[in-house]
């Protein structure tokens, strides 16, 4: 047992990659928006950030990445663009595990995000519901999604 755990240690990145080449390779001709960093104390990934497809007239697909600790697989969402308004709302299913029992519980969070896009940036609100999230964001546009860089 611990060698199998010693083992993944020395091989951390090397699990779960393909999952962020999938990221990478959807989201690499979408405009990003992100704000997400790492917290100093911790070295946790925290933030947001949205990978926009707008090449569907005043409808945009819209993937949302929450990061909680980690960098996350995003949330499919459908979006609206009128001149420099984006509205997004949806809602994204969360498919959790719940220990000691190992049983799947499934949440479903309504989320609305709304706000100004530039060239260079996205500053809105996001409310997350029953998460208590509702807040000011602003992202900023780079060239990747983070776990991409």
């Amino acid at each position: 047992m611990w060698f199998v755990l010693f083992v993944l240690s020395l091989f951390p990145s090397a699990f779960g990659q393909d999952a962020w080449k999938g990221e990478c390779a959807r989201t690499a001709d979408l405009k990003i928006y992100s704000g997400a960093f790492t917290a100093e104390q911790t070295g946790d990934l925290e933030g947001y950030e949205l990978a926009i497809d707008e090449r569907k007239g005043p409808s945009a697909s819209v993937r949302l990445y929450v990061y909680e600790g980690a960098a996350s697989e995003g949330i499919d969402l459908p979006g609206h663009i009128t001149s420099d308004k984006l509205v997004v709302q949806g809602n994204w299913v969360e498919h959790l595990i719940e220990y000691p029992s190992k049983k799947e519980v499934v949440q479903t969070h309504f989320v609305k995000i709304s706000g100004t896009l530039t060239p260079s940036l996205f500053e809105g609100n996001l409310t997350i519901e029953s998460m208590e999230k509702n807040q000011a964001i602003k992202l900023r546009r780079v060239k990747r999604i983070w776990m991409c860089k």
